[in-house]
């Protein structure tokens, strides 16, 4: 070091108190360059003795593998009850008991609640009195006819007996007019014969009104047998009605389910068809899951769907080990234009309620299985500016740079669908420092293969 420095001869010259104070501050200046320079030679003359080389960088690796894959959707999915029931009362009146606990589960035809009946029985029995004198007044009124029957049968038999007298008379009548007319016969006796023939034909013209009488009331014996009947059914029609609104007093569940909150107590006066439901039943068993895929997917899964029942899991939280199963039941009939998605449901048994209205989970919809896929671990795959790319693992130990196209990511392994080929080793573990052509060395005695 000593010998690369240069030595500088100054010669003091008498100046003035403030030019020397200025050559002061140059002095200083030209001994901090000398200081830089000797620094600045020993450095370079280090470096020249020691250069700097190209080490290894260690990486870990994994093998594209071909397998077979399952084709699947993820989703996020909320579950929905089978069916929800708000139970309303369909008659007023106050509630004398609540047969169930809040929270609970009914069974299908389980009481629920209990109506003050008095009223509608009141009105039941006022009905069933209403069809029982109705139902005597039909049996005066046809026995009325009956009898109406009778004096139009007697009277048929008097009119045909007097038309057939009249016949005969007006016969007589015509045979003496005729005697009369030769002088065989006084004119007393024709008159006598002539009498008796108007009388008979006065009489059968008396009889032809008697029939028609008689008619006259049998008809209107039936128009009363009409009516009667016609009050028994309205009676009737009263009875069924006043037995189905006793009925409305006991509310039973329609299906199997769970209660919500109860909104009525016993005491209250319930009205009928209320806004508010007295309690809503949902049914958990079985159980919808709704979510939604996008309308890009939707052909694939219709064309999937013919071939049989798709396959939907339902995961809790990352309980990725104990998925719940079901079925996909339900694609809408439409896409949403807000989101571009399609509404599928799936449904599943639930027999453990795992399930709930409401919740929240990760639906996981599989297709297929496709047989020869590529697959590498998620974590080799990288985005640059030209897209994904991953690390290849050349023989001489360098590394390369391979666009790939990922088609999907299930259980952290990417499925390659353009750019790997079965064998090819990619970098998983320090790719951070990876430039392409970059010497590498692998961790592991043997390569870590994608499962």
């Amino acid at each position: 070091m000593a010998n690369n420095m240069k030595t500088f001869s100054i010669v003091e010259l008498p100046i003035s108190p403030p030019i020397k104070y200025l050559h002061l501050r140059a002095w200083g200046s030209l001994s901090l360059l000398l200081v830089s320079l000797a620094l600045s030679g020993c450095s370079d003359k280090g470096n020249a003795a020691k250069p700097k080389g190209k080490e290894a960088i260690p990486v870990t690796i994994a093998t594209a593998t071909e397998k077979a894959i399952p084709l699947q959707l993820r989703a996020i999915g909320t579950g929905e009850a089978y069916a929800v029931v708000a139970i309303k009362a369909q008659v007023g009146g106050i509630l004398t008991g609540v047969f169930f606990r809040e929270g609970k589960d009914v069974k299908a035809g389980e009481l629920l609640f209990k109506i003050d009946s008095r009223p509608f029985e009141a009105v039941l029995m006022q009905a069933e009195a209403n069809l029982a004198k109705d139902r005597a007044q039909l049996k005066q009124a046809q026995a009325k006819l009956a009898a109406d029957l009778a004096q139009v049968k007697q009277a048929n038999a008097n009119s045909n007996r007097n038309s057939i007298q009249a016949r005969q008379s007006e016969a007589e009548s015509q045979r003496y007019a005729s005697l009369y007319a030769k002088g065989a016969i006084s004119k007393n006796q024709y008159e006598q014969f002539r009498s008796t023939a108007e009388a008979m034909n006065a009489s059968t013209m008396a009889g032809n009104a008697g029939v028609e009488s008689a008619e006259a009331a049998v008809q209107a014996d039936l128009a009363l047998i009409e009516s009667a009947k016609a009050a028994l059914n309205a009676d009737q029609a009263l009875i069924d009605n006043a037995k189905v609104q006793l009925t409305y007093t006991a509310i039973l569940s329609p299906i199997d389910g769970r209660t919500g909150s109860l909104m009525v107590n016993q005491g209250n006066v319930v009205k009928a068809n209320d806004t508010t439901p007295m309690v809503t039943i949902n049914q958990l068993r079985p159980i919808y899951v709704n979510f939604a895929i996008p309308q890009q997917k939707l052909p694939e899964v219709r064309r999937y769907m013919q071939t049989g029942n798709l396959k939907v899991e339902a995961i809790l939280g990352k309980d990725e080990a104990h998925p719940i199963r079901g079925k996909l039941t339900f694609i809408d009939n439409t896409v949403d234009s807000t989101t571009g998605t399609v509404k599928l449901k799936g449904t599943f048994d639930n027999t453990d309620t795992r399930l709930w209205p409401g919740q929240f989970v990760n639906v996981v919809l599989t297709l297929g299985t496709e047989s020869k896929a590529i697959a590498i671990p998620s974590q080799a795959v990288q985005t640059g500016q030209k897209g994904q790319f991953v690390y290849v693992l050349t023989p001489d130990s360098t590394v390369e740079i391979k666009p790939v196209v990922v088609s999907r990511t299930i259980n952290n392994e990417a499925v390659i669908e353009t750019g790997l080929d079965p064998g090819e080793q990619v970098v998983t573990d320090g790719i951070l420092k990876l430039v392409p052509g970059a010497k590498v060395t692998v961790n592991e005695a043997e390569e870590k293969e994608a499962k």
